[in-house]
């Protein structure tokens, strides 16, 4: 529920944030995503890749690098507004936390793309940030619930696209934890956390 009390933000957004995480971690999808990624990790996604052309097999590996540098830019946003002097020690708490999540994506996609044969993609030198527009605690929210809400368009329209569909269950999996970012993110803006049915 949306609060006006700035005291109340930093401890309800935390508590919030802690809840979501750890549902996502005992649902059935978080499981699945373990499975998944044991799977992947253990060079099994080679021989599950077996017998599907080399072009799908290049595909995936493209979606799964595209996903991997919208992944170090949020890990990019998150430490320039962890650094930047605006968040509540309890805001910046969660911040950092999601940011985490963000790093443990990049490994589990980095792995997939290994085990594939590719070479996976690092994170750029420079990100082009509205750092001018960050003047308040709700900018850097703003900011990040943005790159997040983005984050879900984009692993929603990689879902059907992968050849391996193992990693279109890992790519679900993580788009479940996208979505709960920006949830909490909206609910710490003061806004709705889930404005609707479906996600447009």
């Amino acid at each position: 529920m949306p609060t006006n009390d700035k005291q109340q933000t930093p401890a309800l957004l935390l508590n919030t944030a802690q809840q979501t995480r750890r549902r996502f971690m005992t649902n059935a999808g978080a499981l699945t995503f373990s499975g998944v990624a044991v799977a992947m990790l253990g060079g099994r996604s080679t021989a599950l890749a077996a017998g599907t052309s080399d072009d799908a097999v290049e595909q995936d590996i493209r979606i799964l690098n595209t996903a991997i540098a919208a992944e170090h830019e949020a890990v990019a946003a998150y430490q320039l507004g962890a650094e930047s002097g605006l968040l509540e020690p309890g805001v910046l708490k969660v911040a950092v936390a999601f940011q985490g999540h963000h790093k443990e994506h990049i490994d589990a996609l980095a792995k997939a793309v290994r085990s594939l044969g590719g070479t996976d993609v690092h994170a750029r030198s420079e990100y082009q940030f509205p750092v001018e527009k960050l003047k308040a605690q709700s900018d850097v929210l703003q900011f990040a619930a943005g790159l997040e809400r983005g984050a879900v368009s984009a692993y929603a329209g990689a879902i059907p696209l992968f050849g391996n569909r193992d990693l279109s269950a890992a790519a679900a999996s993580i788009l479940a934890d996208e979505a709960m970012h920006w949830a909490v993110l909206r609910n710490a803006l003061g806004l709705d956390p889930v404005p609707g049915a479906f996600f447009s």
